[in-house]
């Protein structure tokens, strides 16, 4: 088999214009996944079990579903019903391709964030709730001081190894015919027949991206949990004559 080097260096543009869709679709859905995630951890940790049962459903469906299947049910399955397509928000944004890949890796990435929110806050150590409350923190200084900043802290890691398995996840955008980095290197290799080198170049680009996003996490999380590597300065001793 030949090798074709070339078609790689002609189509790299093209490739990192798709990495620009791939971008958008990983940071908008992680950062409103995010924000419902907490939402969801919080009514998970919900003593009462009626406010339980609706959050439990959800993260229940969206992990257990497969990510494509959802895409499908979004972007072919909402047009199916009518009141849908008379609604107002029909045309802006539920007949666009792009808005229903960002509306279902939201709510897929809100499912998985939500449990790793909600574990990462029973764990946070008992005596700093206590304390506290010993002070008379109100509920929501308490959450907004204590709990958020050290669960947030503490969800760092596992939060970018779901930003990469969403990275990962985005190349199910070009089956709904967005020109992510997967659609383009398919659009291209079935044009020149080099389904090798395109989809080896498309490969390398979603490896870079994935190194970028852990080390910005990496830097993140040290700044996050810098009392945790507190060095404290040498002691300076005096000798007395």
């Amino acid at each position: 088999m030949d090798w074709n080097w070339q078609v790689i260096f002609d189509h790299i543009p093209d490739l990192l214009g798709g990495a620009v869709l791939t971008v958008q679709l990983v940071v908008i859905s992680g950062i409103i996944g995010l924000f419902f995630g907490l939402i969801l951890a919080q009514l998970r940790l919900s003593k009462s079990w009626a406010v339980q049962i609706l959050p439990f459903s959800y993260i229940f469906f969206f992990r257990g579903t497969p990510l494509l299947v959802q895409i499908f049910l979004i972007y072919y399955g909402l047009g199916q019903f009518e009141a849908v397509r008379n609604s107002f928000l029909w045309e802006p944004v539920l007949s666009q391709a792009y808005w229903c890949a960002i509306i279902a890796f939201t709510l897929n990435t809100s499912a998985y964030l939500a449990e790793i929110i909600r574990g990462a806050i029973q764990t946070i150590p008992v005596g700093e709730l206590e304390a506290a409350d010993a002070i008379g923190m109100s509920k929501w200084q308490k959450l907004t001081r204590i709990t958020l900043p050290r669960a947030f802290g503490i969800v760092i890691p596992a939060y970018s190894n779901e930003v990469i398995f969403m990275l990962k996840g985005s190349a199910l955008a070009s089956t709904i015919a967005l020109m992510d980095i997967t659609g383009v290197a398919r659009t291209i290799s079935a044009r020149t027949y080099t389904l090798m080198e395109l989809f080896f170049a498309a490969g390398i680009v979603y490896l870079l991206l994935s190194w970028v996003i852990l080390f910005s996490f990496r830097l993140f999380e040290k700044r996050m949990n810098r009392y945790m590597t507190y060095v404290p300065p040498d002691v300076v001793t005096h000798t007395i004559p």
